[in-house]
């Protein structure tokens, strides 16, 4: 077993992902990174993480998959033996933006299968290797990071499915939480609200002008390193006596100032 703690994160090879693992390579982490590009086609985007120079792995799976998972959770513990941090990040829109009135079964499941189910049920393989762990790992003090977003609570009707998967990791925070506290396992959300990244880019001239008008308090993007600065301080230990907290990064957006 190595010396550092190991921060497992879905999602790793772009984005907000990336930005997290970066940041918890920064702060002396182990870094497995999830994703499911090949590891070729994101080298440069690890390049960074691993000039860190501390303990890395690279996987490739989808979350939506439980043989996947299950894939994942035992690489992570075969090489590092131990997760200290499970980052739930990995999630995507829907291919195509349609009216719920055209919404296609086939995208609901798609969108839900990774950003709902698969959260879930990877939070429930991962947590149940933290139990035993405790058992084992003297002083270690395991943290569950769900990444949601506003759409938690703000409606999109031209993507319902997204929204709805959101919504829906509000509610898994909330049972893990609940479920894992008798172990002393602290289960977090933290909701980004419009931040740069690929998934944002087909709306940016949009996005420009709702945060030129006003949208947001912060008159400005938010940027993938936003959300990695909100991980560090959850897993930072000066939030132990806390847990099912939402962390808004969102420049003010969920005021709703009139």
């Amino acid at each position: 077993m190595i010396a550092n703690k190991v921060a497992l994160i879905t999602g790793a090879s772009r984005g907000i992902g990336n930005a997290i693992a970066l940041q918890m390579a920064s702060e002396g982490y182990a870094v497995a990174a999830m994703g499911t590009s090949d590891e070729n086609t994101v080298e440069e985007n690890l390049k960074e993480i691993i000039e860190k120079g501390n303990p890395f792995i690279y996987i490739k799976g989808d979350i939506s998959s439980s043989n996947d998972r299950k894939n994942a959770v035992k690489k992570v513990m075969d090489t590092f033996r131990r997760i200290d941090v499970l980052i739930n990040n990995a999630g995507v829109a829907p291919r195509v933006r349609l009216d719920i009135l055209e919404t296609t079964e086939e995208s609901f499941d798609y969108v839900l299968n990774i950003n709902l189910k698969g959260t879930f049920f990877m939070t429930q393989l991962v947590s149940k290797a933290m139990i035993l762990e405790m058992e084992t790992i003297k002083d270690i003090n395991p943290k569950i990071i769900n990444i949601s977003s506003v759409s938690a609570y703000t409606s999109s009707p031209q993507r319902g499915e997204y929204c709805i998967s959101k919504a829906g990791i509000g509610m898994v925070t909330k049972l893990f939480a609940d479920r894992l506290a008798e172990y002393g396992i602290c289960v977090y959300e933290i909701r980004p609200g419009i931040i740069h990244t690929d998934m944002t880019a087909p709306v940016r001239e949009k996005y420009d002008k709702l945060i030129t008008d006003g949208l947001t308090p912060f008159k400005r993007w938010g940027y993938p390193e936003d959300i990695a600065n909100a991980v560090s301080v959850l897993c930072s230990g000066k939030l132990n006596f806390s847990t099912g907290e939402v962390i808004n990064v969102d420049g003010g957006f969920h005021l709703r100032r009139l």
